[in-house]
């Protein structure tokens, strides 16, 4: 199955690279990223929380954004140049043929963490240069120790290994968003109808973790109330348990359980998605 799957995922990431869509949305990501440097200048610990803030906060949107728009217009496009009928046409299957393009976006969507990561990583070492040669003038005459501790609070304020577990999180809910399209691309009429699909998942998936706790957690909720609840919750993941930034931007570290947790959470839900995408494509009419 492999020798039809990696020629179908290498041709979509190939052609998915050469779209505009992804160029511009590159362009608008890293743009987003570099002008954080000029952000108001606050405090060092409060300006790189900031900085942080805003960086993983572009990161998320624009990898969720690209995810969607990437993986709603493989089918149509497929369809409309017939490539899919010359693919159908030889002894590759349809599961190995869905397969392939999602591994495809799948690794759009690892190529664009890395440079968006490498953008966000130069701009942090840049204010951090900034910021050191700032301090080392102000202390100027101050002990060698009070000069090392307060260059070592500037660092320690910085780079932490704690911003890769956040990014991971970002990429497997990107990549989660991507298979949950490719199932709705499936059954979809057109292209435009699988982006608003999509992009009402996506909203809410953000808040069927508020609607629940609104809801159920009131006593007085009827019982067909929490079935409902319960079914929402099983077919929409909650996205934002996907949301663990907020512990990185302040300097904690994502507990090992819960970041595997998370993690898992989502192959899990691609694993899931890609089955039903499979099995709803494999009956449909071309």
């Amino acid at each position: 199955m492999l020798n039809s799957v990696l020629p179908i995922a290498k041709n979509t990431l190939t052609d998915l690279i050469r779209q505009k869509v992804f160029n511009i949305l590159l362009v608008f990501a890293l743009c987003a990223i570099g002008s954080s440097i000029f952000m108001a200048k606050l405090t060092f610990q409060e300006e790189f929380q900031m900085l942080k803030d805003v960086c993983l906060g572009a990161m998320s949107i624009f990898t969720s954004l690209l995810a969607i728009l990437a993986t709603a217009g493989f089918l149509p496009k497929d369809l409309e140049d017939r490539t899919i009928y010359t693919l159908l046409s030889k002894p590759v299957p349809r599961y190995a043929y869905l397969m392939g393009k999602l591994l495809g976006i799948i690794s759009l969507l690892f190529i664009f963490t890395v440079l968006m990561s490498v953008v966000f990583c130069v701009v942090l070492w840049t204010r951090e240069q900034t910021v050191l040669a700032e301090t080392r003038n102000a202390t100027a005459g101050m002990s060698a120790e009070e000069i090392k501790a307060a260059l070592k609070q500037i660092t320690d304020a910085t780079f932490n290994l704690n911003l890769l577990p956040g990014i991971a999180i970002i990429f497997i809910k990107s990549a989660l968003l991507a298979s949950m399209t490719l199932l709705i691309s499936t059954f979809a009429t057109s292209q435009l109808f699988t982006v608003m699909a999509a992009a009402a998942v996506y909203f809410i998936g953000h808040l069927q973790a508020t609607a629940r706790e609104a809801w159920v957690g009131d006593v007085t909720t009827q019982w067909w109330s929490k079935i409902l609840v319960a079914i929402v919750a099983l077919l929409f993941p909650d996205l934002q348990a996907f949301n663990l930034t907020d512990d990185v931007i302040a300097g904690a570290a994502i507990p090992l359980g819960i970041f595997f947790q998370t993690f898992g959470l989502g192959v899990f839900y691609v694993m899931i998605y890609y089955a039903v995408s499979a099995f709803i494509f494999s009956g449909r009419e071309l």
